[in-house]
């Protein structure tokens, strides 16, 4: 027994697919004989893949409105990359493979086999929705996902990308015809095709049959081909440009984050600026001050000299018939107390000046140290700011002369490079490791 494999793509109605609702090429008596194999909401399974990740991305943001509320209504609302893909299998056609005959029951069989390996085989495929349906006139698949990647540089570290999931399960990009989801559709043709040969189906390739064909049917056939192949350019073409918006919107962000650093570092420079004047005017004032206090302090030295050395040439002579107590009550102990009280005064005042005067100059040291670094670091972010804006037009230029297919295989070369070179590292640091002990 031969038969054809049709692998198509579809809208993706979860809730035909349920069986919310009947279309008009259903019969709800043979409802009950569909399989569901999952049936989960696709905003859960955003929440489930990608919220740790948003919060990681959130949280590097410096500017509010670079921050990503909902991710799902992000990609909904944008078009780039589709919420979800949904694809359906199916085995013949209603005239050799009906759902009420024997040979449906089969296809129901392969099909089913085939479902059970589908999310292990592509794991970065989350599947969240799957039926057999067989209230149809041929037993068919619907197969909905959410495609994915991790580790990614740009944007979310985990985010969608069907382009990328499909290469992180070895299918590499090549040429117009040979594009990741290309190389992948036609791997799990031939994956159906070992289950249908498992049950006594040989598949028929279309190219082998096509003679029997009618002129017209032959065009039908050909236009559905060619439409098939623009689908997939479009699918690629969509994925090309969400790899370089991506790495625009990089560039742009790491552009603001230096401007805003620039700023920044601007307004701490004029802060530390009018720190550093303050500071300044305060010591030129105690600096006066100590400069009025010095000739004080001076004649307090000298007064202390004198006074120490011949304590007789200052004291008043004592009056005639005056007691050596009341002199000394009445005239030398005053005078002295005052002397004392004069000095402490003025070195006390001395020493609280020359103190202030020590810590603003210290402060304004600080300062200008700190002004220093400041002036310095705006001017590296000034120069980072001009080599990021050249890189973003030789992005540009390099774009626009070589090609975007050209440059992501670039890209997708020098990743790989890196995760070989990364790789070879860590082997030889497990080696050493081993060899050490």
């Amino acid at each position: 027994m031969k038969r054809t494999i049709s692998f198509m793509t579809g809208k993706g109605s979860v809730n035909h697919n349920s069986r919310k609702f009947h279309a008009k090429n259903t019969d709800p008596e043979r409802s009950c004989l569909n399989v569901e194999y999952c049936n989960g909401n696709v905003k859960d399974v955003y929440h489930e893949l990608f919220d740790e990740a948003l919060a990681r991305y959130n949280e590097k943001q410096t500017r509010s409105d670079r921050r990503i509320d909902d991710y799902y209504e992000k990609i909904r609302s944008g078009k780039q990359e589709k919420p979800f893909h949904e694809i359906i299998l199916q085995i013949g056609d209603k005239d050799n493979m009906g759902a009420k005959t024997e040979n449906g029951q089969l296809a129901a069989k392969v099909l089913d086999k085939y479902m059970q390996d589908f999310q292990r085989r592509n794991p970065t495929l989350r599947v969240f929705s799957a039926y057999l349906h067989m209230d149809e006139a041929t037993p068919h698949l619907h197969i909905d996902f959410v495609p994915y990647t991790t580790g990614s540089k740009r944007g979310l570290d985990t985010r969608v990308s069907l382009k990328q999931a499909l290469a992180a399960l070895g299918f590499k990009g090549g040429t117009r015809r040979e594009t990741e989801l290309n190389q992948w559709v036609a791997y799990e043709k031939e994956q159906l095709a070992a289950v249908m040969l498992e049950h006594g189906i040989e598949w028929e390739k279309k190219d082998t049959h096509e003679k029997h064909l009618s002129v017209l049917d032959f065009e039908k056939k050909e236009r559905a081909k060619e439409v098939a192949e623009l689908e997939a350019k479009k699918a690629e073409l969509q994925e090309e440009n969400a790899t370089f918006q991506e790495i625009n919107e990089d560039l742009h962000e790491q552009l603001l984050q230096v401007d805003d650093e620039i700023h920044s570092l601007q307004e701490d420079l004029q802060d530390s600026r009018q720190e550093a004047e303050k500071a300044q005017k305060q010591a030129d004032k105690y600096q006066k001050r100590m400069n009025e206090l010095a000739p004080m302090v001076k004649n307090m030295e000298k007064l202390a000299a004198d006074f120490s050395a011949d304590p007789e040439q200052t004291l008043p002579e004592a009056a005639v018939m005056e007691s050596a107590k009341s002199y000394r009550e009445k005239k030398a102990k005053p005078l002295v107390k005052k002397i004392v009280q004069v000095m402490r005064s003025v070195y006390s005042a001395y020493l609280d000046i020359s103190n202030k005067f020590t810590k603003l100059q210290a402060a304004y040291n600080r300062e200008r140290s700190g002004n220093e670094r400041l002036t310095k670091r705006l001017e590296e972010a000034l120069e980072e700011n001009r080599e990021l804006r050249i890189v973003a037009a030789d992005f540009g230029r390099i774009k626009a002369v070589v090609g975007s297919e050209q440059v992501n295989a670039m890209i997708d070369r020098a990743k790989q490079q890196e995760q070989i070179e990364g790789e070879q590292k860590r082997v030889a640091r497990r080696k050493h490791n081993r060899e050490a002990r």
